[in-house]
């Protein structure tokens, strides 16, 4: 993990986009253009830092994090679900097979938490009891794990915002069939449950992650694509100290997105801009923490500024 001061170094030369001929479309996080074969696509993991639909800065190796493990849980993932991962030709860049994606975002909750509108717990201390189509206990408390494995789709929006409905019955919503969104529970539920098992080796707590997934325009088979346990997309919490902050009621251990998500929640949104270099700093070093502890391995962080090299990567693809 980097120090501090090697991260601050790093802000300014940090990836926000890539200017690439003909333009590109883009996401909040990824970059993305499809190849002129036109059965792969070229996905960049930026820096970018967004959340509640705003955009806060620079994170300085946050995309590289992402892409990387990303990459690294496909390849342990392959025997649950096909998934559009082809090559990694830069630490930012994964090439992937192109996809029909289906428009709903996939998300395990294996406990109740979360300071969203949508999140299980926002809508159960409101006094909700039935939450997407499902009927919960009383006497749940925050952050506690559930009594199952609850699967909750949301409708996804194709560029990138926070515009998403929860559905409580999927195969009704017109968004997917009812044998398809079967197949999907079942590779979400598995996904799941093989990321807790590989978190728990490195010590953390894979609270609840999002998955997406397409057809493969080729094949028409099934697949999953975006990303993949990454912070950004999971909540993962600190193992060894869960029991005793739950016990005197202290938050756990973060290590993702959900920092920013509390840091903005106690700012004006009128006023606040960008997130400050305290922020940038701790988020940039828990998720380099993350990708160490899942994978074992020690973060090396590619060279910056980026572009140079990724430009240089992709002059294959041109």
């Amino acid at each position: 993990m980097l120090s501090p001061e090697a991260i601050v170094e790093a802000i300014p030369q940090a990836l926000d986009t890539l200017e690439v001929p003909g333009g590109m479309p883009s996401g909040k996080v990824r970059d993305f253009y499809v190849l002129p074969d036109g059965k792969r696509r070229v996905l960049i993991t930026t820096d970018r830092l967004s959340v509640f639909d705003h955009m806060l800065g620079l994170v300085p190796y946050k995309g590289q994090v992402l892409n990387q493990l990303s990459a690294w849980w496909f390849e342990r993932t392959t025997d649950i679900i096909p998934n559009h991962f082809l090559k990694m030709p830069d630490p930012n860049v994964t090439i992937a097979r192109e996809a029909r994606p289906i428009l709903l975002a996939v998300i395990v909750r294996g406990y109740i938490t979360g300071i969203t509108p949508t999140s299980l717990w926002t809508r159960y201390e409101a006094g909700e009891r039935n939450i997407y189509g499902l009927t919960f206990p009383d006497g749940l408390k925050k952050n506690q794990a559930l009594p199952q494995l609850v699967v909750t789709p949301t409708t996804k929006s194709t560029v990138g915002h926070d515009d998403r409905a929860a559905l409580s019955n999927a195969a009704n919503s017109g968004y997917i069939d009812a044998k398809t969104w079967e197949q999907v529970q079942v590779a979400a539920l598995a996904l799941y449950q093989r990321g807790q098992e590989i978190a728990a080796q490195g010590g953390l707590i894979l609270v609840d992650t999002k998955y997406e997934f397409g057809f493969d325009e080729e094949s028409g088979a099934l697949m999953l694509i975006d990303e993949l346990h990454t912070p950004d997309s999971s909540r993962y919490w600190k193992a060894d100290s869960y029991a005793n902050r739950i016990e005197h009621e202290i938050e756990p251990e973060i290590f993702d997105r959900e920092l920013v998500r509390l840091w903005y929640a106690t700012q004006n949104p009128d006023q606040v801009r960008e997130a400050n270099q305290d922020l940038i700093v701790q988020t940039s070093q828990r998720y380099q923490q993350v990708y160490e502890m899942i994978t074992g391995e020690t973060f090396q962080p590619a060279p910056y500024p980026p572009h140079e090299r990724i430009e240089a990567a992709l002059a294959q693809y041109a």
